[in-house]
C-alpha cells in the first residue's frame, strides 16, 4: 500500500518528540541558549557512491513553525504542498540535483521535521491525495518507486539543533552515512558501513535459512534495490508469518512462572514495572502492585513493527514499557535478562530466533550502532547525530561494497 506522510514520519508531539520513519528523536525544549540556530544551515552531500548514474536529491517535511507539509529547494525556501486529489495527484517536482561521483554539493536545511530523499538515475515519483504527501512504500510490487535505486535520511532541525539520522527501520538500500560539524570545529558521524559491509548484509540475509533471503529485492536486470525490514517481509509474504512464534512462546512460558523488570527511564532508575503472564496477556504492575497495563501475545508483524499488540502511544506508561518490550523482542534478550532494557548490545541477537536483519546490520555498522527497527534508540544504540549549535550537516553517498 502507498502510505500518506504521517504515517510514520514527520509528527511533532506534544512532548517534543519527533516521531521520524520509526525512530524516536527525543528533542529538548527550546532555550535561550539554542535561539541562535538559523533558519536554516548548509547540508554538505558528497557522492562517494562510486555509480556514474544522475543523483537527485528531495528535501520533504513538516515546516516547524506553521505545521504545514511541503518541501524545501536547494536554498532551503519551504514551498507548501498544493491541494490533492483522490486518486492522488501528481506532486510539484521538488528534486534537486546531486552530486556527480566524486563531487560535493551544498543545500540548505531549514526548520523541518523531514527527510532527505536520494535516488540514483531516476526521479522519485510522489504523489498528493487529500491527506498529504503519498510516500514511496516499495512493498507493494505496484508502487511506480518499485524499481529505482533510493535511500533517505531524517532529521529534525529547531532551535534547540539538530538531530540527524540513518534509517533502515522501513529497508537497508542505498548506503549513506550522515554528519554534523559542531561551532568548535569538531565533527560527529553516524550509519557508516565497515568496509565490505553492504555486501555483507545482503549475503548475510542471502544465507540464513527461513525465507530472510526473500526480503532482498532485485530490478529486472539484475540490480539489488534493496533488502526489506523484517515487518514488510511478513506483510508480502516473504517471511513466515510464524517466523518469531517460537521465541515468542518461550518469553511467555518463562514470565508465567517469573517476572519480567522493566525500568524504562536511564534517568529514573526507580520507576520499574513487573511483566507477569496470565494466560496469553502479559499484566504490568506498579511498584504499588496495581496493574497499569497489559499486552495481548503479540504476533511477528506486532513485533517487527512494535505496534497493534505492542503499540506504544505517547505517553509515560505504557509507550516506554511497549518500546523495552519491542527492543528486547528485537534483540533476543527476554530471555537472558529479567531486566530489562539490557545496557550493552554483547548478548544482542544470540538466540537463533531473531531478527537476523538487524542483526546482520548492526554487525556491519563501523561504529555498531544502526536504527534497523523502530525502537533501536532503547538504550542508545540507534544511528543518530545531535548538536545544539550546529554549523553544517552532512550527508555522504557509501561505496555499493
Amino acid at each position: 500500500m502507498l502510505r500518506t506522510l504521517g504515517h510514520r514520519a514527520l509528527t511533532v508531539v506534544s512532548t517534543t518528540l519527533m516521531l521520524l520513519g520509526g525512530s524516536l528523536l527525543a528533542t529538548a525544549p527550546p532555550s535561550a541558549a539554542h535561539a541562535a540556530v538559523p533558519d536554516t544551515i548548509p547540508l554538505q552531500i558528497t557522492n562517494n557512491s562510486g555509480r556514474g548514474e544522475q543523483v537527485y536529491v528531495y528535501n520533504l517535511g513538516t515546516q516547524l513553525s506553521t505545521g504545514r507539509q511541503g518541501w524545501a529547494d536547494a536554498n532551503g525556501t519551504f514551498h507548501p504542498w498544493p491541494a490533492g486529489g483522490n486518486p492522488p495527484a501528481p506532486a510539484p517536482d521538488a528534486s534537486i540535483p546531486g552530486p556527480a561521483a566524486g563531487q560535493s554539493t551544498t543545500i540548505r536545511m531549514p526548520k523541518f521535521s523531514g527527510r532527505i530523499y536520494f535516488s540514483y538515475g531516476r526521479k522519485l515519483v510522489f504523489r498528493l491525495t487529500t491527506g498529504g504527501l503519498v510516500q514511496p512504500a516499495v512493498q507493494n510490487p505496484a508502487d511506480p518507486n518499485r524499481d529505482i535505486l533510493f535511500n533517505w535520511s531524517e532529521y529534525t532541525l529547531n532551535d534547540s539543533g539538530l538531530w540527524l539520522n540513518s534509517t533502515q527501520v522501513d529497508m537497508f538500500s542505498a548506503p549513506y552515512s550522515v554528519g554534523v560539524q559542531r561551532a568548535d570545529g569538531s565533527t560527529a558521524g553516524a550509519g557508516r558501513l565497515r568496509s565490505g559491509g553492504y555486501t555483507a548484509v545482503l549475503d548475510a540475509l542471502r544465507g540464513q535459512p527461513g525465507g530472510w533471503a526473500g526480503l532482498i529485492q532485485t530490478r529486472s536486470d539484475g540490480t539489488v534495490l534493496r533488502a526489506l525490514s523484517p515487518l514488510y517481509g511478513v506483510e508480502t509474504g516473504a517471511l513466515p508469518a510464524s517466523v518469531i512464534d517460537d521465541y515468542v512462546n518461550r518469553v511467555w512460558q518463562k514470565y508465567t512462572a517469573s517476572t519480567l523488570t522493566v525500568t524504562p527511564f536511564a534517568h529514573q532508575p526507580d520507576v520499574t514495572y513487573h511483566g507477569r503472564v496470565l494466560g496469553d496477556v502479559m499484566n504490568f504492575t506498579d511498584s504499588a502492585g496495581a496493574v497499569v497495563t497489559s499486552f495481548q501475545k503479540p504476533d511477528a508483524s506486532s513485533v517487527f513493527g512494535c505496534h497493534r499488540r505492542l503499540d506504544a502511544p505517547n505517553d509515560q506508561v505504557r509507550g516506554p514499557i511497549s518500546r523495552t518490550l519491542c527492543a528486547g523482542f528485537h534483540r533476543s534478550t527476554l530471555l537472558t535478562n529479567p531486566h530489562q532494557p539490557d545496557s550493552g548490545a554483547a548478548g544482542f541477537y544470540q538466540d537463533a530466533v531473531t531478527n537476523h536483519y538487524a542483526r546482520a546490520i548492526h554487525a556491519q555498522m563501523a561504529d555498531g550502532k544502526a536504527y534497523a527497527f523502530a525502537f533501536d534508540d532503547v538504550g542508545n544504540h540507534e544511528s543518530l547525530v545531535h548538536d545544539g549549535d550546529p554549523r553544517q550537516a552532512r550527508l555522504t553517498l557509501d561505496p555499493f561494497s
